[in-house]
């Protein structure tokens, strides 16, 4: 017992000691971690210390080098301080890099004169015939190197020390606003003028009223070039007149006359983006497609010169993006070889807004010898129709189309030209039908139904919309026995799941007839299950042709598109609800042409 208890004290010591010992450990680590905030703590506080004091002195130094500059120009003649190249000239740099210190700056002359209205203003009540009364001078600097310095600016006035005198300057005041018609301040403005001495290159901003003042410039005839641009906006300038490639511009170089105020207005404005696209009727892109398109803006008259004209492709993706379009109406022109132009998404001519994103979609197919595209527009407002019925007629010729509604015809299922069939189904004697299949002794099962589903036909888009099933011949010979042909049909948006249904939505029930598919609308796949048999041995039912009827993105909605025409003059008449029907006459010759009918509303 003796033994045992000493043992057992031994051990208590042993654990207590062992306690303590892990206690000291994790008294160790928190001091630690409390002397590494501290140190962490005081090492931020020093470098934030140190970097303000950096920026100080930066600052203090910035501040004693405008000081420097602005004791320069005090002490310049009147008739020097300007900036080289601006307007008033005179001695002083655009830019200038000075070093004080450690620290190596660079400082930006500003220099305009004022038509102070004490004493009137230029063209004014009273005018002011020696509109320069003083000369404003801003300086800003910055330091390149220096991190987190704020630009310094220091705003001065310099007045001559007599009074002024007439003068044989005149001004030129330069106004920029945007598409609607709005001030833009802020709008850098270049003007160049090469015919004074010393040569103008002066670039400068629009004040709070979108106006740019220049005040006391030498005269000069249509020799001020001027430029107006702001990052992310159009840009817009005058032209010299003459020039070979725009000999009569809209806006010439701007001309100043002595003691006459020159005003020149610009419009810029934001930037869009245009996506041109070129696809058949299914969303099927169709590379490299030739284009031009061009914009209605004019910088020249007779001849017109447009602002803005090119051609280019829609390359291997059947796409191509366009940024830094100035807003406007712009025309577009499939010029692709071989190919005849479906349709467009929208209607061209395209209104750009500034600052918009906008898509065109060429809609195309392969070339025929003779065709015709139709244009359906309200009269009223130039918005294509959608939902006009076309028809396009001649002496023992009409054919009817509606505009927004294509078709997926299915004419040959010969040669594996189907999803699958049953054994009874024979596409390949002849060509071009579906019918039953006759045994050896040239007969027709009576007690089967036999079966062929077709390939799928995709639409492009899931938010399609179905009109309609019909295939030819509509009826079967009467011995065949009613129903001898019916369709089933089933859609899905994963091209994978096909539960074929009639008319009430269940796999009980046929289309027998042409029949409505709106119960399918919001489905990008569909496939047609088409049933044959016969009541009568020597007789089978056929199908010549399957057409299914229905609109989705890349659907034309205003136009239609008639094929292998003969030459000849053909009548065209339009309608559609709430418009007026409209004729027209159209004389169809060789390759594709188009035709634009215009409906008035009710």
């Amino acid at each position: 017992m003796g033994n045992s208890t000493g043992k057992n004290e031994r051990r208590g010591i042993t654990n207590f000691a062992s306690r303590r010992d892990g206690a000291s450990l994790i008294d160790v680590v928190i001091s630690l971690g409390i002397v590494a905030l501290l140190f962490g703590a005081i090492f931020l506080v020093y470098f934030s210390i140190v970097d303000a004091t950096s920026n100080i002195s930066a600052r203090t130094a910035a501040s004693r080098a405008l000081a420097e500059q602005i004791e320069t120009i005090r002490n310049l003649p009147f008739e020097s301080v300007g900036v080289a190249g601006g307007a008033p000239s005179g001695v002083l740099p655009a830019t200038k890099n000075v070093t004080v210190g450690n620290f190596n700056f660079v400082i930006a002359y500003t220099v305009r004169n004022i038509d102070d209205p004490f004493d009137g203003t230029i063209g004014g009540t009273p005018n002011d015939t020696s509109p320069a009364d003083y000369k404003l001078v801003e300086l800003r600097i910055t330091c390149p190197t220096c991190p987190r310095f704020s630009p310094l600016s220091f705003t001065s006035t310099v007045a001559p020390k007599s009074l002024e005198s007439s003068s044989s300057t005149g001004s030129l005041f330069i106004n920029v606003f945007n598409a609607a018609g709005t001030p833009l301040s802020g709008a850098m403005v270049h003007v160049i003028n090469t015919s004074t001495t010393p040569t103008i290159d002066l670039t400068d901003t629009t004040n709070n009223n979108g106006m740019l003042q220049l005040v006391g410039v030498p005269t000069s005839t249509q020799s001020y070039r001027v430029d107006v641009s702001k990052s992310g906006y159009s840009t817009d300038k005058t032209y010299p007149a003459g020039d070979p490639g725009n000999p009569n511009p809209i806006k010439t170089h701007a001309t100043v006359a002595g003691g006459l105020v020159t005003g020149i207005s610009f419009a810029i404005d934001a930037t869009a983006q245009l996506t041109v696209k070129s696809s058949d009727a299914h969303c099927n892109a169709l590379s490299n497609k030739n284009f031009s398109f061009q914009g209605g803006k004019l910088i020249g008259t007779s001849p017109d010169v447009l602002k803005f004209s090119t051609s280019s492709t829609t390359g291997a993706s059947g796409a191509v993006s366009f940024t830094g379009l100035e807003w406007d109406t712009y025309t577009f022109s499939l010029t692709a070889a071989s190919t005849d132009l479906l349709g467009t998404i929208p209607l061209s001519p395209l209104i750009v807004n500034p600052g918009s994103s906008n898509d065109f979609r060429f809609v195309a197919g392969s070339q025929t010898p003779d065709s015709l595209m139709v244009s359906a527009i309200n009269a009223g407002n130039g918005a294509g129709i959608q939902g006009a019925t076309v028809t396009l007629s001649k002496s023992g010729f009409s054919e009817t189309r509606t505009t927004g509604i294509s078709t997926v015809t299915h004419t040959d299922w010969s040669g594996g030209g189907y999803s699958s069939k049953d054994a009874g189904i024979d596409v390949d004697g002849p060509p071009g039908t579906i019918k039953l299949f006759a045994n050896a002794s040239s007969t027709y099962s009576t007690t089967t139904t036999s079966w062929l589903i077709s390939n799928t036909i995709d639409v492009g888009s899931s938010t399609a919309t179905y009109y309609t099933l019909h295939w030819n011949p509509a009826s079967q010979p009467p011995q065949t026995g009613a129903g001898s042909a019916k369709f089933q049909v089933a859609a899905n948006n994963d091209g994978a799941t096909w539960n074929f249904v009639g008319p009430d939505s269940t796999s009980g029930t046929y289309y027998t007839a042409t029949s409505s598919l709106f119960d399918f609308n919001n489905n990008r796949y569909m496939r047609y299950k088409v049933f044959l048999s016969t009541a009568d041995e020597n007789t089978t039912p056929s199908i010549d042709d399957v057409s299914v009827e229905f609109y989705s993105v890349c659907v034309p909605p205003a136009q239609v598109y008639f094929s292998g025409l003969s030459t000849g003059t053909y009548d065209i008449t339009v309608s559609a609800p709430s418009y007026n029907s409209a004729t027209s006459s159209v004389s169809v010759g060789s390759g594709w042409q188009s035709e634009t009918v215009q409906l008035t509303p009710l």
